[in-house]
C-alpha cells in the first residue's frame, strides 16, 4: 500500500536496472531498457538486492500481473513510459496482521462519527484514476500510469482487482484499491478528499476481510501511518511462506457482484 513513498521509484529503478545491465550508474538513463524476457515460472529475486529484481520488461498485461501478485511479485515502475518496468520481491515486506491492529482513538472517535458510505468493487476506475491523480509529497507525478491503469482494470473486470469507496452522498470522497492474491489481498494505493476517507476504507477493508476469514493483507511498503496502525516487516521467506498457506486454504474475498 503506497500512499506515498519516502525515495522516488525512479531512484529505486535505477539502482535496479544498472545492477543488471552493467551500465555506470552515474549515466543518464537509456531510454528504454530491459532485460531478456523472464521465464515461466518466475525467476528466484536477486538475493543482491533489498528490493528482490524479478525481471525488468515492458510486459504490462493483466495475465501478467495476475500472475506475478500469486507469486509474491509486484510491478514497480518509475511513471516514465520509455522506461522498463521492474518486478520485485522485496527482501523485507510489509504486512497489516488484522489481531495487532491499533486504532488510534481519534481514528475510532472519526469512525463512529462518519456519515461516509463504503462499498466494494462499485467504482473501482473512478478509485485508481483518483489515486494516480493523488499528489504525493516528494514526488514530480505517479508510477500508476495509463499501461498500469489500463491493466489493472482489466484485472478487476476478471474478477481478481478490487476497490473499497467512500462516498458523500453520490459524490467519491477516498478510496482504495489492491488485487486478490489468491486468499491474500495485496493493497496498491489509496487516495482521499476528506480527512481520514483513506483510513476508513482501509477499516472497512480488513473487516471485509475478516469477515472472509483472512488475518492478514500485504502492504508492500511500510509507511509510516501504516506503521501506527500495527503494520511490521517480515523477512521474503515468510512472507511467501504465508501467502502459499493462504492459497492453499482456498479463501473467496470478494463476490461478484458485491457492493
Amino acid at each position: 500500500m503506497k500512499p506515498y513513498e519516502p525515495r522516488s521509484r525512479g531512484e529505486a529503478r535505477r539502482k535496479l536496472i544498472f545492477r543488471g545491465s552493467g551500465l555506470d550508474p552515474r549515466a543518464r538513463y537509456p531510454t528504454i531498457t530491459r532485460m531478456p524476457p523472464t521465464p515461466t515460472p518466475w525467476a528466484a529475486p536477486d538475493p543482491r538486492d533489498d528490493l528482490g529484481l524479478v525481471a525488468l520488461d515492458f510486459e504490462l498485461s493483466p495475465k501478467r500481473v495476475i500472475s506475478a501478485y500469486s507469486h509474491g511479485i509486484f510491478p514497480w515502475p518509475d511513471g516514465d513510459p520509455r522506461h522498463a518496468v521492474p518486478w520485485v520481491c522485496p527482501r523485507r515486506r510489509a504486512i497489516l496482521e488484522f489481531d495487532r491492529m491499533r486504532v488510534p482513538r481519534s481514528l475510532a472517535k472519526a469512525r463512529r462519527r462518519s456519515l461516509l458510505r463504503f462499498t466494494v468493487d462499485r467504482a473501482f476506475a473512478a478509485v485508481i484514476r483518483a489515486c494516480a491523480a493523488s499528489p504525493r509529497p516528494g514526488q514530480a507525478g505517479t508510477w500508476i500510469t495509463p499501461p498500469m491503469i489500463t491493466a489493472y482494470t482489466e484485472v478487476h473486470r476478471r474478477g481478481l482487482a478490487h476497490s473499497i469507496e467512500a462516498w458523500n452522498g453520490e459524490m467519491l470522497v477516498a478510496g482504495l484499491y489492491g488485487v486478490d492474491a489468491g486468499g491474500v489481498f495485496a493493497g496498491e494505493s489509496m487516495f482521499h478528499h476528506v480527512d481520514n476517507g483513506s483510513k476508513l476504507c482501509l477499516l472497512h477493508l480488513t473487516d471485509h476481510l475478516r469477515g472472509r476469514g483472512s488475518a492478514w493483507m500485504d502492504i508492500q511498503q511500510l509507511t509510516p501511518h501504516l506503521e501506527a496502525l500495527g503494520a511490521r516487516e517480515i523477512p521474503r521467506t515468510e512472507f511467501l511462506r504465508r501467502l502459499r498457506d493462504e492459497q492453499a486454504a482456498g479463501r473467496t474475498l470478494f463476490a461478484r457482484g458485491e457492493a
